[in-house]
């Protein structure tokens, strides 16, 4: 892999056509979950966005990059997150991940580099969930190795399957090694686009009447009302 950043964002297009995005589309460095209240409460207000071209800011990247390598995070996940965008920042503002290390120092390797900024590429509605707790940051770090569909794929699994770091890693793994991700999460026993739904005690009467009457599965229904919602 080079140590050049690529500037492209990764988009599929869903079954609707509509480009779906699977890696962050807001500014690098920017504060956009760290600084959102209704995640962060007042904390919001502490965000720091790194900004790449500014001299002073790279400095501070730099610095936020060494302390969280050397481990001064206490479990923050919004911590973690705030070093995340400070190594995404200080990468293209060095140019590569080589230089981001040698800038700054201390425990920050390449590899630590590297790992943390593909965090931060991750799309809003995962960082979302690693911001508020419900993903370990650890196990974005693995869902971050994942290119595609199948990263959005893996962070709703990881979440529906309550799947464990390692769990995550393994699945992860055997993804980049050419296995299908329905395939890297039956061995984990998770089924690939289930989970559990609480519906009122109405809408259930008339999914399971509608259903019976149709001759098929509720999940059909679901399936094809959401994909109308969805469009």
């Amino acid at each position: 892999m080079s140590d050049n950043r690529p500037d492209d964002r990764s988009h599929r297009r869903g079954e609707n056509g509509r480009s779906i995005p699977t890696d962050r589309e807001s500014p690098v460095g920017a504060p956009v979950i760290r600084g959102d209240e209704s995640v962060a409460g007042t904390r919001a207000r502490e965000a720091v966005q790194f900004d790449p071209d500014d001299p002073e800011s790279l400095a501070d990247a730099a610095e936020t990059v060494r302390q969280f390598a050397a481990g001064n995070t206490n479990d923050d996940h919004l911590y973690m997150l705030r070093g995340a965008a400070a190594c995404a920042a200080l990468v293209r503002g060095e140019g590569s991940y080589k230089a981001a290390a040698k800038r700054a120092g201390g425990d920050a390797t390449v590899s630590f580099i590297r790992k943390w900024a593909r965090v931060h590429d991750l799309p809003r509605s995962v960082r979302k969930q690693v911001a508020i707790g419900q993903i370990a940051p650890t196990a974005a770090k693995h869902i971050a190795r994942v290119g595609g569909e199948a990263r959005l794929l893996l962070a709703w699994a990881t979440l529906d399957g309550n799947l464990t770091v390692r769990d995550v890693r393994s699945v992860a793994s055997a993804i980049n090694d050419g296995t299908s991700i329905d395939q890297a999460l039956a061995k984990h026993d998770v089924i690939l686009g289930q989970l559990e739904l609480s519906l009122s005690s109405t809408t259930y009467r008339d999914l399971r009447r509608r259903a019976s009457t149709e001759g098929v599965e509720p999940g059909e229904i679901v399936t094809d009302a959401l994909k109308q919602y969805f469009e």
